[in-house]
C-alpha cells in the first residue's frame, strides 16, 4: 500500500515591502511521504518570496512535469516556474523553455555548493533562470517551524526576509544569488 501525503495547514501573513505586496494566505500543503520538513518549509518560503494571487503549489515530487510552484496567466501560460532543491540541467532547460521566469531555490549547504559547481556552466545560457542558495542552517531552522497547523508571518525588506511564529524565534532567511535571471 502506497503511503499518502501528510496535510499541513498554514496561515501565512506576508508583508513584502520590496514588492509592495501585503496579503494573507490560507495554504494547504501536501507533504509527500519522501519529503522532509526542511524541504516542505523551503517550498513555503518560496511561496512567500514570490507570492501573488495566482501562485500555487503543484504536484512537485509526485509529477515530473510540474514544478514545486507555478504561476500561470489567465490564458494558462506559465509565467513563473519555481523549483526547490537541486534540479538537474534537463529539468531547468525544460522549465526555461516553458516559463517566462524560472526560480531555483537550493538549500543544503555544502551539497548545494557541489551541485552548483557542476551545473553553473551548463545553465548560463538560460537568461530567464534565477538561482538562489539558502545560507547554511536556514533550512534546519525552517524545519523547526513546521507544525501540522501553522500561523506564520513573513517580512521582506531591502532584500532581506524573516519568518516567524508565536511558538518559535524568528528565522532570518539569508540567501546568495548564484545566478541572476530576467523574466522573458
Amino acid at each position: 500500500m502506497a503511503l499518502k501525503s501528510t496535510i499541513y495547514k498554514a496561515e501565512l501573513q506576508i508583508a513584502d515591502m520590496d514588492r509592495h505586496y501585503y496579503a494573507d494566505h490560507a495554504l494547504t500543503i501536501a507533504r509527500h511521504p519522501s519529503e522532509t520538513d526542511e524541504r516542505m518549509m523551503v517550498r513555503l518560503v518560496a511561496f512567500a518570496l514570490s507570492a501573488g494571487e495566482r501562485l500555487e503549489f503543484c504536484k512537485g515530487l509526485s509529477d515530473t512535469d510540474e514544478p514545486d510552484l507555478w504561476q500561470k496567466d489567465l490564458t494558462g501560460a506559465i509565467e513563473t516556474w519555481i523549483e526547490v532543491g537541486q534540479p538537474d540541467e534537463r529539468r531547468i532547460a525544460k522549465a526555461s523553455a516553458r516559463a517566462g521566469e524560472v526560480i531555483v531555490i537550493a538549500y543544503g549547504g555544502r551539497t548545494s555548493d557541489v551541485w552548483w559547481q557542476g551545473l553553473r556552466g551548463k545553465i548560463e545560457r538560460f537568461g530567464n533562470v534565477r538561482v538562489l542558495s539558502l545560507a547554511e542552517g536556514v533550512g534546519d531552522a525552517l524545519a523547526r517551524l513546521a507544525q501540522r497547523s501553522m500561523r506564520l508571518q513573513v517580512t521582506v525588506q531591502e532584500g532581506s526576509a524573516w519568518i516567524s511564529s508565536a511558538e518559535a524565534d524568528p528565522v532570518a532567511m539569508e540567501w546568495e544569488v548564484l545566478k541572476a535571471g530576467k523574466a522573458r
